[in-house]
C-alpha cells in the first residue's frame, strides 16, 4: 500500500468506534429525562427509564432490588430532584461510583429545596441547559465522540424552537387566560403561557403530596367550575381519586373543557418536544373549539 494510503487507513482505523466497544449505559430517572439522553446519546449510549407508566401514579413508585442493581451500574444518571425521585438518590448514595456522572435537575438549575413545584419539564426553558449538562457528561465519559454529542445537542435545542413558538403565540392571542388545575403538573408550561391560575396552591399541593385539601379551597375550586370563572380544567391523569372525580364531573356539567397533563411522557408515539406541543395544541384547542383532550395515550398527533 502506498504510503499515503496507509496514512489514511491508520488515521480512518483510529477514528472508528472501537469493534464491539459496548455503549455507555444511562438512566434516566424519568422517561422524559431517558429521551432527552437517548436524543443526544445516539448510538453509543443505551438508555434507560425507570418511572414510564402514564397510567401510575409516579409519587406511589417503589423501586426494586433490579432497579437498584441497574442504577449502581449506569454510568449516567439523570435525576429530577426537589424531593420528586428521592429513592434514586439513594441508592447512588448506597453505591458511590467515583466515574459515574450524575445530573440532578434541581442543582443544575440552581433550585432551592422550598421550590414548591417539582414539575420541572414542563418548563421548556430548562431543557437547553439539561441538553448541554448531558453532553459535557458522555463527553467526559466518552471524549472519543465529543464531536457528536455536542452536535446532537444543539440538534435537540433547535429543535424546541416549534414549541417556543407555539406557546409564544398563546402566550400573544389568549394572555390571562383562567385556568383550574388539579394539581401543579402543568404549572410552568401554563404560566409560560400566560395562563392565569385561579386553584388555590394550597389546594394543588395537597392533592400532590395525598393530604386532605381545606374544605374552604375546595370550595373555591367547585365554585371556579359552578361560576364559570375558567375556561379550562388541565386534570392530572396520573392521580385520580374521588376528589378530582368531582371536578372532572363538574367540569363536564358546566361545559368546561378538560385538558390531561401527565407526569411521565406518554409512549410510545412521543418524545419531549412532540409531547410537549401536543400540550399546547390541546390548550389551544379546549379554548377556541371547547373540545376536550383527556388522553395522549393513542399517540403523537
Amino acid at each position: 500500500m502506498p504510503a499515503p494510503c496507509l496514512r489514511l487507513a491508520l488515521v480512518l482505523a483510529l477514528l472508528a468506534p472501537t469493534a464491539g466497544a459496548a455503549p455507555l449505559s444511562a438512566i434516566g430517572v424519568e422517561n422524559q429525562y431517558a429521551d432527552v439522553i437517548a436524543q443526544i446519546g445516539g448510538a453509543y449510549v443505551q438508555v434507560r427509564a425507570i418511572e414510564s407508566d402514564p397510567n401510575t401514579d409516579p409519587h406511589s413508585f417503589e423501586a426494586s432490588p433490579k432497579i437498584a442493581a441497574a442504577i449502581a451500574g449506569a454510568d449516567l444518571v439523570v435525576e429530577n430532584g426537589l424531593g420528586y425521585d428521592d429513592w434514586a438518590g439513594k441508592m447512588l448514595a448506597a453505591s458511590p461510583n467515583p466515574a459515574r456522572q450524575v445530573i440532578n435537575v434541581q442543582h443544575l438549575l440552581g433550585l432551592p429545596d422550598a421550590t414548591p413545584n417539582p414539575h420541572l419539564w414542563y418548563n421548556p426553558a430548562i431543557m437547553p441547559p439539561l441538553a448541554n449538562a448531558i453532553a459535557a457528561s458522555l463527553t467526559t465519559l466518552d471524549p472519543a465522540h465529543a464531536a457528536e454529542y455536542q452536535a446532537n445537542a444543539r440538534a435537540f435545542i433547535a429543535s424546541l424552537a416549534p414549541l417556543d413558538q407555539a406557546v409564544a403565540a398563546f402566550r400573544a392571542a389568549y394572555p390571562g387566560t383562567p385556568v383550574a388545575v388539579t394539581e401543579p403538573v402543568g404549572d410552568y408550561l401554563l404560566q409560560d403561557a400566560g395562563a392565569e391560575i385561579l386553584t388555590p396552591f394550597s389546594l394543588q399541593a395537597a392533592i400532590m403530596n395525598g393530604t386532605d385539601p381545606a374544605p374552604q379551597d375546595v370550595s373555591l375550586q367547585d365554585a371556579l367550575f359552578t361560576g364559570h370563572k375558567v375556561k379550562i380544567l388541565v386534570y392530572n391523569q396520573q392521580v385520580t381519586d374521588p376528589l378530582t372525580q368531582s371536578f372532572l364531573t363538574l367540569a363536564a356539567q358546566n361545559h368546561i373543557p378538560v385538558v390531561g397533563v401527565y407526569e411521565t411522557m406518554p409512549a410510545p408515539g412521543y418524545d419531549y418536544q412532540s409531547w410537549m406541543l401536543a400540550e399546547t395544541k390541546a390548550l389551544r384547542e379546549a379554548l377556541t373549539l371547547g373540545q376536550s383532550t383527556q388522553s395522549l395515550l393513542e399517540g403523537a398527533k
